[in-house]
């Protein structure tokens, strides 16, 4: 499939992207409104404030049952496109650049092309924040996309680079984070609107996967988990990690920089245990 961009407000092309201020670079349809909501709420009904939005791959590829089940791979990735179009007008999105690419392409060794695309259309919008998949995610195409993402910030002067770079979570919750490596963003606000952005894919909801009900539930169930001691601040929490030291530093390898956060939950499970086995009251050695 080749590549679209798609504006609801009808400005042109070049006005839309140069307007970014929020951009969500994702692998599949329906992936911007999972971990990209906070960048969407952070812009809807502003004038001052644009997000952008972009898909990496058809989505071709996804899983199907009921009426999709005998559904091609060209047609479902047609059905798909047109879901994440509407869910843009929807959420009053600046832009939407669906790029095209098959899963296999996006994961192969070689991400060229794909990092090449991310870093003109980084370089045209300009966004200060960048919300893209975390590197701790268990599906190996969003992992892709989110390196890809990684290598397009880092191949840009440093006055050009967003400031701010959020990693967030589809197939693998991010309430492991421990400390500052946890990222909380407050996304309760217009509930509705986060209802009717993922319920608008069809083809994944009646297809075999319940997003409208896990996407909300998860963001419910983060509020309430975040913290053990005193009552809820928020009713819906998206979680990040915020890989934008690997833009801050293009030295930093993204494995190794997972690695350490790993490593800090390992060192934080076992000195609990350790305290709490022995009886020694919180804080002490």
């Amino acid at each position: 499939m080749t590549k679209q961009t798609h504006v609801p407000d009808g400005v042109s092309e070049s006005e839309a992207l140069e307007r970014t201020t929020h951009m969500g670079i994702v692998a599949h349809p329906d992936d911007l409104e999972i971990l990209g909501y906070h960048g969407i709420l952070e812009c809807f009904g502003r004038a001052d404030r644009w997000f952008c939005g972009v898909v990496a791959t058809d989505g071709a590829g996804a899983s199907r049952s009921g009426p999709y089940a005998g559904m091609s791979d060209l047609a479902l990735g047609e059905i798909r496109r047109g879901e994440q179009r509407k869910a843009a007008a929807i959420g009053g999105y600046g832009s939407v650049v669906l790029l095209g690419h098959t899963s296999a392409d996006v994961k192969a060794t070689n991400r060229r092309r794909l990092t090449q695309e991310l870093g003109e259309l980084l370089r045209a919008c300009r966004p200060q924040v960048v919300y893209t998949h975390d590197q701790a995610d268990r599906h190996d195409t969003h992992v892709a996309v989110g390196l890809a993402t990684v290598e397009a910030c880092r191949a840009l002067p440093a006055e050009v680079r967003p400031r701010r770079l959020l990693g967030g979570a589809v197939w693998r919750s991010l309430d492991w984070l421990v400390g500052s490596d946890r990222v909380a963003l407050d996304v309760a606000a217009r509930e509705n609107l986060a209802a009717s952005l993922i319920g608008v894919f069809d083809s994944q909801i009646t297809g075999g996967k319940r997003h409208d009900l896990a996407v909300l539930g998860r963001r419910r169930a983060q509020a309430t988990y975040h913290e053990s001691h005193g009552a809820d601040e928020t009713t819906a929490l998206d979680l990040a990690m915020d890989l934008t030291p690997l833009i801050d530093d293009p030295t930093l390898d993204p494995a190794a920089f997972v690695q350490e956060r790993i490593e800090r939950l390992a060192a934080d499970v076992r000195d609990r245990i350790a305290r709490v086995g022995t009886g020694e009251p919180k804080g002490t050695a």
